[in-house]
């Protein structure tokens, strides 16, 4: 029988379940390396990710307070309004985790042309 100390802690699969749903995890790291960004911007870097799916994945981290978006006026030359994207507190804070794990995906997982290591 398992012990309290090896259950599996509620945050953590809760993190766990809201970092790996699908292409979640792939634009905390795009808006790590460079925030804010416009949402095309993100759409450019993280490949085969419809607009659909990226709005509402946005939508998702705004929600739980990881990304804060902000809407920027039209200049006095009557552009268009702009929308960026950055990384709050909370979701800089996560940056160790993401390049921990970056950096184990690097030792331990097949090279992207399906090479392994």
């Amino acid at each position: 029988m398992a012990n309290a100390d090896d259950a599996c802690c509620p945050h953590y699969h809760e993190a766990i379940e809201f970092l790996g749903k699908r292409w979640t995890g792939a634009i905390v790291r795009v808006l790590m390396h460079r925030s804010p960004q416009r949402f095309s911007e993100i759409a450019n870097a993280v490949p085969e990710l419809s607009d659909r799916l990226l709005s509402e994945r946005m939508k998702e981290l705004e929600a739980r307070g990881v990304v804060v978006r902000t809407v920027v006026p039209d200049p006095p030359g009557g552009g268009p309004t702009r929308v960026e994207y950055a990384l709050t507190g909370m979701g800089r804070e996560l940056e160790p985790a993401l390049e921990a794990l970056e950096a184990w995906a690097q030792r331990w997982l097949p090279d992207c042309d399906g090479a392994s290591r």
